[in-house]
């Protein structure tokens, strides 16, 4: 029996640190050396930085999952190899339910289950909202420096060549943006996974009734007046693109003071609430549930934003957005 424990301790260590270093890579591989020619650099590392509070808390529960599929598959069949298939399975399994089997574990009572869920989903929506402003910050900074490169070509001050090349540069820069955001949004999914099963469980009518009381259908309504769509709901956010008077939109609610739109076009991005009608949720959640209940949706929503703005940004840089003649 020591033997066995001492063996199944080393396949523990063994299989967790083999899951930790899997998902460790350095900033430099992450976001590329410092070259001294990013004008955005530091809204690159801020976005970059934000993806750690994601990339470390989420291996907890897959790395707990998949060691115990690891003595699962190893031990049952005496071989590596049914080690590391126990571990795949067991690290699905794991990053699924293994959130909220812990909490389970460790709460005197429901009560505390709600309690805990409560402050881990408080933790992740403020995480979130850096991401999303840090996310926000860079392609702003990336659009308003090609918008910058378009106008000193019209203005004389830059020939066509030169700008051409530096637009390229710019482009080859947002294709590594994006590649950074997916892999925090990807991160951002797989921890969500872990809140949905917990949402599921500790509010009536799981994340079903969360999204239909969160997320109203969108509306297609006219524009009320001339207005520009910018790329994140703040004052200051980068120009993608303009809409008339009465040109039809498809709406969603947005930050205080804002709408998401989409145009006729594909293009999407906000404008100002007032120049739309925006639709609201007709449809209300069950009065138990507590804190937990509006931190969920909160949540989801933001998990959705996150996930939207990032394809609305790699259909921006597809349909020309860093191009000269945008």
């Amino acid at each position: 029996m020591p033997k066995a424990k001492s063996a199944a301790q080393r396949v523990t260590s063994i299989f967790a640190a083999a899951i930790i270093l899997a998902g460790c890579t350095s900033q430099v591989g992450r976001i590329g050396v410092d070259d001294g020619r990013d004008s955005c650099r530091t809204q690159l590392i801020q976005l970059d930085s934000t993806g750690n509070f994601f990339g470390e808390d989420i291996l907890q529960g897959a790395a707990i999952g998949a060691v115990s599929g690891a003595l699962i598959g190893g031990l049952a069949t005496g071989r590596w190899q049914g080690a590391l298939i126990g571990a795949a399975v067991g690290g699905a399994g794991g990053a699924a339910v293994g959130y909220y089997a812990a909490v389970q574990r460790q709460a005197r009572d429901q009560a505390g289950v709600n309690a805990q869920v409560a402050s881990d989903l408080a933790k992740e929506n403020a995480s979130l909202d850096r991401t999303q402003i840090a996310f926000d910050q860079l392609m702003d900074c990336r659009l308003r420096g090609a918008q910058a490169v378009r106008e000193q070509v019209r203005r004389g001050q830059l020939d066509r060549n030169t700008a051409t090349a530096q637009l390229a540069e710019t482009r080859q820069r947002v294709t590594g943006d994006l590649q950074l955001a997916n892999l925090i949004g990807g991160r951002i999914t797989s921890r969500g996974t872990q809140f949905d099963a917990a949402i599921d469980q500790v509010v009536p009518g799981g994340k079903g009734a969360v999204q239909i009381a969160g997320s109203p259908p969108p509306m297609r309504v006219p524009v009320r007046r001339a207005v520009t769509v910018t790329f994140s709901p703040q004052p200051n956010s980068a120009p993608i693109a303009s809409i008339q008077q009465r040109d039809l939109v498809s709406v969603r609610p947005g930050p205080a003071g804002f709408a998401q739109v989409e145009t006729s076009s594909g293009v999407r991005g906000y404008v100002p609430a007032d120049a739309v009608q925006v639709p609201r949720a007709s449809v209300q959640l069950p009065s138990e549930g507590g804190d937990v209940r509006s931190l969920a949706a909160t949540n989801i929503s933001r998990r959705e934003n996150f996930t939207a703005s990032v394809g609305s940004a790699e259909r921006l840089a597809q349909a020309g957005g860093f191009e000269l003649a945008s």
